[in-house]
């Protein structure tokens, strides 16, 4: 499994923007392969950083989802909205591996 961790900074004055594209992603993921964790707003501290992580069974099937993704009409509408909104101002993608307990 690989987990894809995405560090957003966003214009602190449009949180709300940012949510509503954030919205529209969860369930795009889902659809196309992936487990989306969830998006994490700002709350207390740094008013401006946002994250997301969502797995991928391998980095082939990421690389997948996004030749996939860029065909999609409702992930195209997505990057459209957010083209709009203009609340994301840059971002950073790293990919993670879980440790696990040995157990699993």
């Amino acid at each position: 499994m690989i987990t894809c961790t995405l560090k957003y900074v966003l214009d602190p004055y449009k949180i709300a923007e940012f949510e509503q594209y954030a919205r529209l992603w969860i369930p795009l993921v889902n659809r196309m392969g992936g487990t989306h964790h969830g998006y994490f707003l700002p709350s207390e501290g740094a008013n401006n950083i946002a994250l997301a992580l969502f797995s991928f069974p391998s980095l082939a099937a990421y690389e997948e989802y996004r030749i996939k993704m860029a065909a999609d009409a409702e992930c195209c509408a997505a990057y459209e909205l957010e083209k709009r909104n203009r609340s994301i101002i840059s971002y950073e993608r790293s990919f993670m591996r879980p440790v696990l307990s040995g157990q699993d």
